[in-house]
């Protein structure tokens, strides 16, 4: 039995080697974030990377790694409903500033819509692939769920939704800082509304308002976008 074969028998009769190599991957990711100090270098993209390249270095199945690492998908529900803690403890700041809040999100949403209708439109695409990129903004699950309503390709908007959350991640800081966004709201509703669940990670890096805000966006994003993706798909 060849490397590749044992590595492959390994991971299939294994619940928890997929855990740990996903886990080993982002721990390496947190850490070169740490001792470089690049935004570039984010653990999310720097461990998919890594678990991308073990599994076509020693051919795995992705089948075989995915049922190892199933469990560890499981958390995402609770972390999820976690962020209800950091709201509730800001909710009268929340219900000071509830239009803001909402119009906000909505410009978001709205801004997140129209950018894909004007650019799929400019490189020529075709509806399928037009109502594909249009939840890219929301969280993974509701995102899939609308694409699958909507007939488009659902692994493709699994990767946009990805793509456009570490690119918020990364970019936080840089366009915070260039267009002078100095209020924890806004920062917050930012990275919620336009890089979902791993902006609001990132919003949380950044201050206890901010990933409040962030985990409310989230919640009235993905509502917003249901809708309006649903609307917007008719447009083309």
């Amino acid at each position: 039995m060849g490397m590749d074969e044992a590595m492959n028998e390994v991971i299939r009769n294994s619940t928890i080697i997929g855990i740990v190599i996903s886990l080993l991957a982002f721990d390496i990711g947190s850490a070169l974030r740490v001792k470089t100090g690049l935004a570039v270098l984010n653990p999310l993209l720097i461990s998919i990377i890594l678990v991308i390249g073990f599994m076509v270095a020693f051919n795995i199945d992705y089948g075989s790694y995915i049922r190892s690492a199933r469990y560890l998908s499981y958390l995402l529900t609770p972390a999820t409903v976690a962020l209800a803690v950091p709201l509730y403890q800001q909710l009268q700041l929340l219900k000071d500033n509830l239009l803001a809040v909402v119009l906000g999100v909505l410009a978001g949403v709205l801004t997140s819509l129209g950018s894909i209708l004007v650019l799929c439109t400019i490189f020529h695409m075709n509806h399928v692939e037009y109502i594909t990129l249009l939840p890219k903004s929301i969280t993974t699950a509701i995102g899939m769920s609308v694409v699958e309503e909507l007939g488009g390709y659902t692994t493709i908007t699994v990767a946009s939704i990805i793509v456009t959350g570490i690119l918020g991640n990364v970019l936080a800081d840089p366009i915070c800082h260039l267009f002078a966004i100095h209020s924890p709201i806004a920062k917050g509703l930012a990275l919620g509304t336009s890089a979902h669940a791993i902006g609001t990670s990132k919003a949380m890096q950044i201050g206890e308002i901010e990933g409040a805000m962030a985990g409310l966006a989230i919640v009235v994003s993905g509502i917003m976008t249901v809708v309006g993706a649903s609307i917007f798909a008719t447009f083309r």
